[in-house]
């Protein structure tokens, strides 16, 4: 699960509420960032969601 510490759309509580809910899931909040967190730090979420899909 995958969130800017500013976003209007969905709030950080709520991304922190389903993460909490998914087994095995997994939680960044990316700072200084709104809806689109993923795309300002495509740097670190790219190899993050790639480390992850890679477990078995």
């Amino acid at each position: 699960v995958a969130n800017g510490d500013h976003d209007l759309m969905v709030a950080s509580e709520h991304s922190e509420d389903l993460a909490r809910r998914l087994p095995n899931s997994r939680l960044t909040i990316y700072p200084n960032s709104g809806h689109g967190g993923v795309f300002q730090y495509h740097h670190r979420f790219v190899p993050e969601v790639l480390e992850f899909l890679a477990q078995p």
